[in-house]
């Protein structure tokens, strides 16, 4: 069965993007077949493996607005893994689909319609936009899990009150099957105090797991997408690609989850919360 996954944090630079890409690669790695969706207008996933969306006829736009099948629009990517990908048109997709009934279904109904296709995938991966739109919105309505980047820093631990109330409510209206797999600390660095007591408030505060391990910050995952490649291509040994390998081991065993067993942590409730206090 396919595992979606949606990957989102409101706030940008929080290597959302990066984290997408290089678990695509790491979980191409370990034998998986994997689609990434570009859903940020930004088109950051898009150009860093290697695709410029200037160049792009088709993206998921025309997929999410157009009502144009999915598979016409999919791309092989060198990292092992297929993209959906993105162009600014985007842009153009909340106010589009604003008005459209069964707009939190349509990123759901493009998945399945590839299923009738008979393309089948073992992870579909979210690149959620950062904001808590009509495009985020439709990612968690379609996911079976999000994940959430976090940089250890305070500025970035006082959004996630608000998404976790944003899942929430898609719990309770879209998609009540949605569980929240955790907090993914990213650009950590373990030497300073600050960085380790953000990481272990936003655990207590939320009750949410952190997926192991934090992925450090380096100037490695700069270079990568100027390649067009994932970490795991363009610095294979390096300390950040082996530790989004370990992720993305871990976030296999997390699906081999039973249902009642992954609904402990980060599950129903609604979050208030102390985000402002963060």
């Amino acid at each position: 069965m396919t595992t979606t996954l949606a990957i989102a944090n409101q706030k940008g630079g929080v290597a959302k993007t990066t984290s997408v890409a290089s678990i695509g690669a790491a979980l191409a790695e370990l034998g998986h077949s994997v689609l990434l969706v570009d859903l940020d207008p930004q088109a950051c996933l898009t150009f860093s493996l290697g695709i410029d969306p200037e160049d792009l006829d088709v993206s998921v736009h025309h997929v999410l607005t157009k009502g144009l099948d999915p598979s016409e629009v999919i791309i092989e990517t060198e990292d092992g893994v297929d993209l959906m990908p993105a162009t600014i048109e985007l842009a153009r997709a909340e106010a589009d689909l604003l008005t459209r009934t069964g707009r939190e279904h349509v990123i759901r109904g493009a998945i399945e319609a590839l299923a009738e296709d008979g393309i089948d995938y073992d992870w579909v991966l979210l690149d959620c936009p950062p904001s808590l739109g009509v495009l985020t919105v439709a990612a968690l309505t379609a996911a079976d899990g999000v994940l959430v980047p976090l940089q250890c820093e305070t500025l970035s631990h006082r959004g996630v009150g608000q998404l976790l109330d944003t899942v929430h409510d898609v719990r309770r209206f879209t998609n009540r099957g949605l569980e929240v797999w955790g907090v993914l600390p990213t650009l950590y660095d373990g030497r300073t105090n600050h960085a380790r007591t953000v990481l272990e408030t936003i655990s207590d505060t939320y009750d949410l797991e952190v997926v192991e391990p934090p992925i450090p910050k380096t100037i490695k995952f700069a270079e990568a997408p100027a390649a067009g490649r994932s970490i795991l291509a363009t610095s294979r040994s390096s300390k950040g690609a082996q530790a989004y390998r370990e992720v993305a081991a871990n976030l296999v065993k997390r699906a081999a989850r039973p249902k009642a067993a992954k609904a402990g942590k980060g599950g129903a409730k609604k979050s208030t919360k102390k985000s402002a206090k963060a």
